[in-house]
């Protein structure tokens, strides 16, 4: 595989993954401030909780659906080029709701959002699986993982005490323009990546093979399970502590930022350990999979408690299931970075973030029905999002084999009578 390589001045690892973590803190502020300021939006709008679930489902549906083709684009052109044309892309949509006055208009802003914002996963997976050494790929996703997961907590405080004094209007504005700053040191980046006349000349790992394996379809199922969960906690947990427990926008600002800071650093703290387990000879799959499968019982038992417990307890709940939720995070990604390989991580990356979204179309959609129908109770979503953890762990425990790279081009039968050698053989190349 020819690659163009500028050994002089090629970013580092650690400047590379911290532009990319700040990326993906933009990309979750600007996503997340829809739900931060949804009740002011809902009446100035006059939005019902359905068509609310509308606008959320419509950015999930783009987001979803162009994580194939971002994968691809990202194998073709590299992941450099392809990040900054979403960041651009989400920051100008973000910049344009502020002037939106139709929900028709806030629409095709959130599809635009959505489009922009799929592209984030696909180049990232793919620039640290070509980028990144082995024994750093947990701290990478730690740090990538505390990025995403701080972008909620910081947009929801901030953007939350900023629409109480300016207004929603004025927020997305603000945040967007600043969104674009990030562009500029982006385009000073120098990494590893394939030449766009070359890459069509290379021998690829083609998506029928991707599509083939078993571990692609453990890891998407798990991975929508614990979508299901999160993107109801993003979207729905400010509207149903202001409007169904009685708090103030600086209440739940201040209430839903800190959890989400507790997800944010538990993320960062299981990157690191991740690491340092491996290197003491646990084996990759216990070392993935057990925290992956705590979150999902922790997310299980939350949920289904949540709204039938006092305010303290509830919100006790909700900071464990964040800490569970923060401490499997970097696992999502680095399953599919270590089997993949650089060569496949993309597409992979792409195949199971589409799967892993779907809930943000039928989930968040449903939920909104589903409070509606209840008269403005939340509980029903809360017990179906409780419910969904069982299916994770169908994913990540029964369904997901071994976690170990995958010698793409060997056949099925070569790798399972010769695992010995193709380890071998791996070791021998790098």
């Amino acid at each position: 595989m020819s690659i163009e390589t500028h050994p002089s001045i090629r970013t580092t690892p650690l400047i590379l993954v911290a532009l990319m973590a700040t990326s993906l803190f933009i990309n979750y502020v600007d996503r997340g401030n829809l739900a931060t300021g949804a009740a002011l939006i809902r009446a100035d709008l006059h939005l019902s909780a359905t068509a609310y679930g509308v606008l959320a489902a419509g950015f999930y549906f783009a987001y979803a659906f162009c994580q194939l083709p971002a994968g691809a684009l990202s194998d073709r052109f590299g992941g450099k080029l392809v990040l900054g044309i979403g960041a651009l892309l989400w920051s100008a949509s973000t910049f344009l709701t502020g002037f939106v006055e139709s929900f028709f208009g806030l629409f095709v802003l959130r599809m635009m959002l959505g489009m922009g914002e799929s592209v984030a996963f696909t180049t990232t997976s793919k620039i640290i699986a070509s980028n990144v050494p082995r024994g750093q790929m947990g701290l990478a996703n730690g740090v990538i993982g505390f990025g995403y997961l701080v972008g909620p907590a910081a947009g929801t405080l901030i953007g939350g005490f900023l629409m109480a004094l300016w207004g929603w209007r004025a927020t997305f504005i603000l945040f967007g323009a600043v969104s674009l700053l990030w562009l500029v040191p982006w385009s000073r980046v120098r990494i590893s990546e394939i030449k766009p006349a070359e890459a069509a000349k290379q021998d690829m790992v083609n998506l029928r093979q991707i599509l083939s394996r078993r571990a692609l379809w453990g890891a998407s199922l798990g991975h929508f399970a614990g979508n299901w969960n999160w993107y109801f906690i993003l979207g729905y947990l400010p509207m149903y502590l202001e409007m169904q427990r009685g708090y103030s926008m600086s209440q739940m600002a201040t209430v839903v930022s800190s959890a989400y800071l507790v997800n944010a650093l538990a993320a960062l703290l299981a990157g690191w350990a991740f690491d340092k387990a491996i290197q003491r000879g646990w084996s990759p799959s216990l070392t993935l999979k057990l925290p992956l499968a705590a979150a999902h019982i922790a997310g299980l038992l939350c949920m289904l408690a949540m709204p039938f417990m006092s305010i303290t307890a509830c919100i006790a709940l909700l900071f464990i299931y964040e800490m569970f939720l923060g401490f499997s995070s970097p696992a999502y990604f680095m399953i599919p970075q270590i089997m993949a390989g650089p060569s496949a991580a993309a597409r992979w990356v792409g195949v199971q973030n589409m799967m892993g979204n779907m809930p943000g179309i039928i989930g968040v959609l449903f939920a909104g029905v589903l409070i509606d129908a209840g008269g403005g109770s939340y509980g029903t979503a809360f017990l179906l999002a409780g419910s969904i953890n069982m299916l994770g762990l169908i994913g990540w425990i029964g369904i997901l084999p071994k976690v170990e790279p995958i010698a793409w081009g060997t056949s099925e039968a070569i790798q399972s009578t010769l695992p010995g050698l193709l380890i071998a053989v791996e070791t021998t190349r790098e």
